[in-house]
């Protein structure tokens, strides 16, 4: 970066600089050839002179243009949003309506996504084998069940057992087989649950992963079994993420925060 500000930058060039303490984009000229300034060696001795002619509030930018000149690198040339920056030098831009800002978007679903793999890597790194079990049983209590994990061993396919009332004679009861492995399971997986679910029980699976289309059908065949695969799992995390116990929250620690909704521009 250095040896680009020092020789790639010429007179005349247009200079861009966001400024985060009075949340203006400046707009400038570049008027001078590079020059070191010894009396300034401990922070800024390389120097070009600029003539700055603009300060533009951020609000006037896309959000696509913002999130190009907020990059992690000092010095860069913008390419993907150069016309509104032309445009904006020479009094001609308009703001772009935040409704039809495609950025807002982008970034919305980026920060969801990005949400949704945090949650789904950390159980399948710290929670594997019956710690999710352990989990998956927390989770439903937040629901309003009773549980009972099974304890290591031999289980059938049956990891835990829930019911909403206290001794768990009130039906229905609930047998739950738990996934922590991330690929997709197939219909061996599920069959061999439904195998010990009664007529009078329910049976549900949990897995990181997805289903096979084979596992699906099987479960729509049976009217008493349900699947839940990691991304139904997220959404149920992030509904009652508030009722966790500490424990939990520290192994997710999860904030709220608001993004950007896009509508549609009446």
């Amino acid at each position: 970066m250095l040896y680009r500000f020092a020789n790639e930058i010429q007179a005349g060039d247009l200079i861009i600089y966001p400024s985060k303490r009075d949340r203006c984009v400046h707009l400038g000229t570049c008027t001078g050839p590079y020059h070191f300034d010894a009396g300034d060696t401990v922070d800024y001795g390389s120097r070009r002179q600029v003539k700055w002619e603009k300060s533009i509030p951020r609000t006037q930018f896309s959000q696509g243009a913002l999130n190009e000149i907020g990059s992690a690198l000092s010095l860069f040339q913008v390419r993907n949003y150069l016309e509104e920056f032309k445009a904006a030098f020479a009094g001609k831009s308009q703001p772009v309506p935040v409704a039809t800002d495609p950025a807002i978007a982008a970034a919305s679903e980026d920060s969801e996504q990005s949400t949704r793999d945090f949650i789904l890597k950390t159980l399948a790194q710290k929670l594997k084998g019956h710690p999710f079990e352990d989990f998956v049983a927390h989770l439903l209590q937040t629901m309003g069940y009773r549980t009972r994990v099974v304890p290591p061993g031999p289980d059938g396919g049956v990891d835990i057992i829930a019911h909403r009332d206290e001794l768990g004679f009130e039906p229905p009861l609930i047998k739950v087989q738990v996934k922590s492995t991330e690929g997709a399971l197939n219909n061996q997986d599920t069959s061999a649950l439904y195998g010990h679910v009664s007529e009078k029980e329910f049976g549900l699976i949990v897995c990181l992963g997805t289903f096979q289309k084979s596992a699906r059908d099987f479960a729509r065949s049976k009217s008493n079994l349900r699947l839940i695969d990691g991304e139904e799992l997220v959404d149920l995390i992030l509904a009652r993420y508030e009722q966790f116990n500490s424990h939990y929250k520290s192994l997710l620690p999860l904030k709220r925060i608001y993004v950007p909704e896009p509508v549609a521009e009446e």
